[in-house]
């Protein structure tokens, strides 16, 4: 297949201080764990949060489920630690909240390059601040160490003094922005997360829009919400059935030094071919799992 694509339907945060959680998730069917030291930790919980997470990092278990440490900011007592740290335990990537700057980047990156992080850990920035969303193209072709942006629409609507409503039209507009930077810089992008736990209709509404809107997958608060993220932005077998047709009959057409393809009597052209087959990559990451 052309090109490898790792899926990221869903990642779940998980508390840092709550060592059992962090035993569960190695068994949940989420595509990606964000073990967090910042939100989801009270600050006498910091230092044990670290250790934790760390120590389960470097224990493994956790299969083929990407592992991204989310650290404290860099201008609070713990964030050079938490980057030092992570550093040792060698995640995938280490998540750095509130992006505001390009220069926020660049001096993770020279932290993250000065405690030896592995070449392979990539460094991914939360958007969730208004300066964050203006300045998301220079955030996202800052370093080539960047590897994902993550929508924080919880702390967004706060800052515009907006509203949580089911179409997100108060933040339709930061969406759109994130999305055109993290595309144009080839980068991988997650929506943020649905608050209310009960509104499971909503839920699937929000996965869908996040679909359409082009997100690689959603950003989750509970176990409840791995499996119906996953169905929403797994693609479906009639999906991959045409995609597979449309690369059998490109090349087919190719073969025999034809210029026009049709599938189903539709023209088909290059833009089609490639997204067949990063469609049909994605199934066969999702089937790999």
């Amino acid at each position: 297949m052309a090109q490898q694509v790792r899926p990221r339907r869903s990642v779940l945060y998980m508390p840092g201080s709550n060592a059992r959680a962090l035993d569960k998730a190695r068994s949940l069917p989420a595509d990606g764990l964000i073990l967090d030291l910042e939100d989801a930790v009270a600050p006498d919980a910091k230092a044990l949060a670290r250790e934790q997470v760390c120590a389960a990092v470097q224990a493994g278990g956790y299969g083929n489920r990407e592992l991204i440490i989310r650290i404290n900011g860099l201008d609070t007592p713990w964030g050079l630690d938490d980057i030092a740290a992570a550093a040792s335990a060698k995640p995938h990537a280490i998540l750095l909240p509130k992006v505001e700057t390009a220069e926020q980047v660049h001096q993770a990156v020279a932290l993250m390059e000065r405690n030896n992080v592995p070449s392979g850990t990539t460094l991914w920035c939360m958007m969730e601040t208004p300066k964050g969303i203006l300045h998301a193209e220079a955030i996202a072709a800052a370093s080539p160490r960047i590897g994902c942006l993550v929508m924080g629409t919880s702390d967004l609507v706060k800052d515009l003094n907006a509203r949580h409503t089911p179409l997100r039209l108060p933040v339709a507009a930061s969406l759109s922005l994130c999305l055109l930077a993290a595309r144009a810089y080839g980068l991988a992008i997650l929506d943020g997360v649905h608050l209310d736990l009960d509104d499971d209709a909503g839920f699937k509404a929000a996965c869908e829009q996040g679909l359409e809107y082009g997100f690689d997958g959603k950003t989750l608060i509970h176990p409840k919400q791995v499996e119906p993220c996953n169905a929403v932005f797994a693609p479906s077998e009639a999906e991959v059935a045409r995609a597979y047709k449309i690369i059998a009959a490109f090349e087919a057409a190719r073969a025999e030094g034809k210029g026009v393809v049709l599938v189903d009597g539709k023209l088909i052209e290059n833009l089609h071919v490639e997204q067949a087959r990063r469609l049909a990559a994605l199934a066969e990451a999702i089937q790999a799992k």
